[in-house]
């Protein structure tokens, strides 16, 4: 499968995800878009697969329906199997982070796993999380400056922070090198 098919195939999951969450949650397209920040024509094409979002954009519509952003990009089974490069893959607006979801415990489970890659001297801001989301994130390769609320904190090769993610936040690569995170965010409602 090329890359054009790999992103229509994922615009088409997310999208049909997308509708299904919200009509479960019986909130029409225009609520949705009053909640997310994104425009009423914009979600339908994602509903549509017409569209395929970006991370900032997938972040607002999950913030929205209080459910992680895996719950739009992966569809529950009994056994997963994550390869690094080979599932979903979803960049941030300015391409500086390839974020891949790994795991998660149910389509609206509690908790999502992600792996991330950061570009050298790049800054990736993701913004404020819904209420009550807690961020786990560990270095796996590099070195990275973890700003939360304008407080830096360096972490190395297998350092890790835990924090509450309902605040502004951002990742910073420094080096010269790509760095790889581990994500592991949980959810209270």
């Amino acid at each position: 499968m090329n890359r054009y098919q790999d992103e229509k195939q994922l615009a088409t999951q997310i999208g049909s995800t997308l509708r299904k969450v919200r009509t479960e949650k019986r909130l029409s397209i225009q609520e949705l878009a009053d909640r997310s920040s994104v425009s009423a024509l914009t979600l339908g094409k994602i509903e549509r697969g017409e569209a395929n979002p970006s991370l900032a954009v997938i972040w607002k519509i999950a913030n929205a329906l209080s459910i992680p952003i895996s719950a739009l990009l992966k569809e529950a089974e009994d056994v997963q199997i994550s390869r690094s490069h080979d599932g979903n893959k979803v960049y941030s607006v300015d391409g500086v982070c390839l974020l891949e979801p790994m795991f998660d415990d149910r389509v609206y489970g509690p908790v999502e796993v992600h792996r991330a890659f950061l570009k050298p001297h790049s800054t990736y801001r993701p913004g404020k999380h819904q209420e009550g989301v807690v961020e786990y994130v560990t270095v796996m390769k590099g070195e990275v400056t973890v700003w939360i609320e304008e407080r830096p904190t360096v972490l190395s090769i297998y350092d890790a922070v835990k924090f509450e993610a309902d605040v502004e936040h951002a990742y910073e690569n420094r080096t010269n090198e790509e760095a790889v995170l581990h994500f592991v965010m949980t959810y209270s409602s």
